[in-house]
């Protein structure tokens, strides 16, 4: 399926006053995707459950576009020249943009900027690593986001990083001087807004799946029939929950999800 690729700079009529709910992505390649889930995935495993994150993401943006008309999915994209490849993983509803060139607070800002600039009155970015993200938080953003207030929403995750971002206006001071993939994002997020005097409101804490723990905590969450410790219950991913019943259902849990209850995270 051909989704339609937003121009910068050129106000499209069909967004204009909605919010874009925006994945940051890269199209999946064997080798490239997840390589820190790999072991104890293969790498072609690793790419496998990167695109059944994205479609999950995807489903859950578009389920709420359907039940609030404010929203729209948008893929924000990496690289360009993947859109017929990338396309096959996303709902028919979703829109696309390429990300800019540059470091990765270079990219998010680049993004809120063509966004905005495409005729959207809000936007909120989100990470393409956190396929149970609770729908309850991408509907809070949604309304968060109805309301002409300059303000930053944020979803921080348990590692230290945020899984979501809404603004209504871009603010360079956002992505400036932020220590990008440590644990000192989220709070160094926090300063900024608090520096440019943007007031912050905060969604509950969830988590990305990008290692060995938090893999165990996905298990933990989709399998909880099979799980030594009990963990809060996000969306149901269903197209993650399949890959790694595969998984299970061949060889048990001994390569994938071989830990006891105290490697698993909680949030």
């Amino acid at each position: 399926m051909k989704h339609e690729i937003l121009t910068v700079a050129r106000r499209n009529p069909a967004v204009t006053d909605r919010c874009a709910m925006g994945i940051m992505m890269k199209t999946p390649r064997n080798g490239f995707s997840k390589t820190r889930l790999s072991p104890p995935l293969s790498s072609e495993e690793a790419a496998n459950i990167s695109r059944c994150f994205l479609k999950d993401i995807g489903a859950a943006i578009e389920a709420l576009s359907h039940e609030d008309p404010f929203v729209v999915g948008v893929a924000i994209y990496t690289p360009v020249g993947t859109e017929a490849t990338l396309g096959e993983l996303l709902p028919p509803g979703f829109k696309m943009i390429a990300q800019r060139e540059g470091g990765f607070g270079t990219r998010l800002l680049g993004a809120t900027e063509d966004l905005f600039s495409a005729g959207f009155s809000a936007v909120c970015l989100i990470g393409s690593d956190s396929p149970t993200l609770p729908f309850h938080s991408l509907r809070d953003v949604s309304t968060f986001l109805k309301e002409p207030i300059d303000r930053m929403v944020i979803g921080p995750c348990r590692d230290g990083g945020y899984y979501l971002l809404g603004l209504r206006h871009a603010h360079m001071g956002l992505f400036e001087n932020i220590t990008w993939s440590t644990d000192r994002v989220y709070g160094e997020t926090i300063e900024r807004s608090k520096e440019i005097n943007l007031p912050a409101i905060t969604l509950p804490a969830w988590y990305d799946v990008d290692d060995q723990p938090s893999l165990n905590r996905l298990l933990s969450e989709l399998f909880p029939e099979r799980a030594t410790k009990t963990v809060p219950q996000g969306s149901p991913a269903p197209y993650t929950k399949e890959f790694l019943h595969q998984i299970l259902t061949r060889e048990g849990t001994s390569r994938i999800w071989p830990w006891t209850s105290a490697s698993v995270q909680t949030v």
